[in-house]
């Protein structure tokens, strides 16, 4: 008999991070790294990268760039943040929000979304606010 699919060495959906490090000491950097990858690990996501914007700018970061290009592929289903601020201040960040769900990808919070991850201009496809069914606690 073949094993159960929780007995096999399944990926979880693809996932890319995005941290905005700007002016950060490197531990920090790491401690916000560990956090999308425990964050993907716990939450059976497949971490492909992380992408780190270090400079103070427009929407149009190289890093941002990166992770839009990433985003069009077919096999990936979200972006990593720590928390909303990733995405940088609230005039930018808006519209960011707005082109990765609009690419079709799921944000995914580590900290939790909070009054400005709603409403109707950085609001998430309500295919991604929905929860997964929950499993059944017997065998049938």
């Amino acid at each position: 008999m073949e094993p159960l699919t929780e007995h096999r060495g399944v990926s979880g959906p693809v996932v890319y991070g995005f941290l905005r490090l700007v002016r950060v000491s490197r531990a920090r950097q790491d401690a916000l790294h560990d956090a999308l990858a425990e964050y993907c690990r716990r939450h059976e996501l497949a971490l492909h990268g992380v992408f780190t914007e270090r400079t103070v700018g427009t929407e149009r970061s190289a890093a941002f760039t990166g992770l839009l290009d990433v985003l069009e592929l077919h096999v990936t289903y979200g972006v990593v943040l720590p928390a909303l601020s990733h995405l940088g201040p609230k005039a930018i960040a808006v519209p960011r929000q707005a082109r990765i769900t609009a690419a079709g990808a799921r944000l995914l919070l580590v900290r939790g979304p909070h009054k400005a991850a709603s409403g109707p201009a950085g609001a998430m496809p309500e295919r991604a606010r929905r929860s997964p069914a929950p499993a059944l606690d017997h065998d049938m």
